[in-house]
């Protein structure tokens, strides 16, 4: 029978440790700080174990360089996101609200890496075998490969990853995992860590690649996937409501690739679909109105084109109301504040609200100059210049300074059928004649954008 090993409840704030929980640490004072972990034994106890094949130290120069292998997930966008592909020995965490698709997403990609021929193991803690097998019989994820297992136990888990061998794992969730020789529920911060580090130590040693579904709460709970960000090589949030119709798979930590990158999918009967071609699907329903601005927008190497929306009304309240969706509220704020100081325009005393289509998040500095438009527009009640597309950075000077990967974002509008783009005086001059089907205007501060854009003074 295995020895179990010794806890002890450690304080997270000041690290005074107790063979007792307490509410209240004695060391800080902090209220519910005190965790349950394993106590590491000491040195004599654990002396010989790894120290004869331990790898010696080597200068950096002389270490070998060789590109890691990888294998494709079946799915474009993830493999973008992942940098090109899943590498074996990396352990991968996606976490998300409940409902975004995780589950429906790893079970696809389950079934497209089984197909091309290597071995899957899904290992799930919330459902059983049978409800697996139902919701891939709607995901048309069947696989001969794809080998599923209903276990919490860390230990059997292991056991089956041993006998198996597969080429990937998944962990659906980590939040319902345990390891025996830990007394705290499963969920619980001490069991979330511990299950995480030996997972991890399974993958680098068997040299298998791991996902691991996490859930967000709203509260931020210290059990959730946070604690976990800094033992994985990548981790990825899915971004999106769980009624809306796209879902967008971002990565905030990546060892092996950029965290520029971004994933789109669409929510459909057979579950979650890549998105190829996101700057069409954006602007299928786009009306011509005041107040809707095209913004090109770069995030990593894919240019996209985004449709932001304002709507500037008068207000009987005070003060007058300021919502945005998908934009920070205190951009909003400072663009408004430039607007009415540099162009004197009297928009402050208006309700103003902010939208951008398709649940992209705008967080460059390059799409300050099509809000600042678009909300002039609104205002104005004034249709900005047809087929053209809005980008620059806004200082508080009222100046519009230049944006990176200008090109780009022009071939994109033009690929798409736009005919114009309003671009900051710097990228104007770099890009003239390379475009000649296409109308290019530069503005050097906002007052000659927005008559650029809206050919009448406002």
């Amino acid at each position: 029978m295995a020895k179990k090993k010794k806890t002890a409840y450690v304080c997270q704030n000041c690290g005074y440790d107790t063979l007792k929980w307490m509410g209240k640490c004695p060391g800080c004072g902090a209220w519910n700080s005190l965790v349950e972990e394993i106590v590491t034994p000491p040195a004599e106890e654990r002396r010989g174990v790894g120290t004869g094949n331990a790898e010696r130290p080597q200068a950096i120069g002389e270490i070998a360089v060789e590109d890691l292998p990888r294998f494709s997930t079946g799915s474009g966008e993830l493999d973008r996101v992942l940098g090109g592909g899943v590498i074996p020995g990396s352990m991968v965490l996606i976490v998300g609200d409940p409902g975004v698709g995780k589950s429906s997403l790893t079970l696809r990609v389950s079934a497209d890496i089984a197909r091309a021929g290597q071995r899957v193991l899904y290992v799930t803690g919330e459902e059983s075998a049978r409800q697996i097998r139902m919701r891939a019989d709607r995901l048309q994820a069947i696989a001969d490969d794809l080998l599923v297992v209903s276990e919490t136990n860390l230990d059997a888990i292991c056991a089956h990853v041993e006998r198996e061998q597969p080429a990937l794992f998944i962990i659906d969730s980590i939040q319902t995992m345990y390891r025996p020789d830990i007394e705290s529920a499963p969920g619980s911060v001490s069991q979330v860590r511990e299950c995480a580090m030996e997972l991890m130590r399974v993958a680098k040693t068997a040299g298998i690649a791991v996902f691991v579904i996490g859930h967000v709460t709203k509260e931020g709970s210290l059990a959730g996937p946070r604690v976990l960000e800094h033992i994985v090589d990548t981790v990825l949030y899915f971004e999106g409501e769980r009624n809306a119709e796209y879902r967008v798979l971002r990565a905030v930590k990546n060892r092996f690739g950029s965290t520029n990158e971004l994933g789109l999918f669409e929510m459909r009967d057979v579950g979650l679909v890549d998105v190829p071609d996101a700057s069409k699907l954006f602007l299928s329903e786009r009306a011509m109105e005041s107040g809707s601005i095209i913004v090109p927008t770069v995030e990593g190497t894919r240019p996209l084109l985004v449709e932001v929306q304002a709507l500037v009304a008068p207000t009987p309240y005070q003060p007058p109301r300021r919502t945005a969706d998908s934009v920070d509220v205190k951009r909003i704020q400072l663009l408004l504040a430039v607007l009415e100081k540099r162009v004197k325009l009297p928009i402050g005393a208006a309700d103003v609200y902010v939208k951008v289509a398709g649940g992209i998040r705008l967080d460059e500095p390059a799409a300050d100059l099509a809000l600042c438009v678009a909300m002039a527009s609104s205002f104005a009640n004034r249709l900005p210049r047809p087929h053209m597309v809005v980008c620059g950075e806004v200082g508080l000077s009222g100046e519009v300074r230049a944006v990176s990967q200008a090109e780009l974002r022009v071939a994109e509008a033009r690929r798409l059928g736009f005919h114009a783009a309003l671009l900051p005086m710097k990228n104007y001059r770099q890009l003239q004649g390379k475009f000649e089907d296409m109308q290019i205007f530069g503005a050097e501060n906002i007052g000659d954008a927005l008559k650029c854009a809206m050919p009448k003074n406002i």
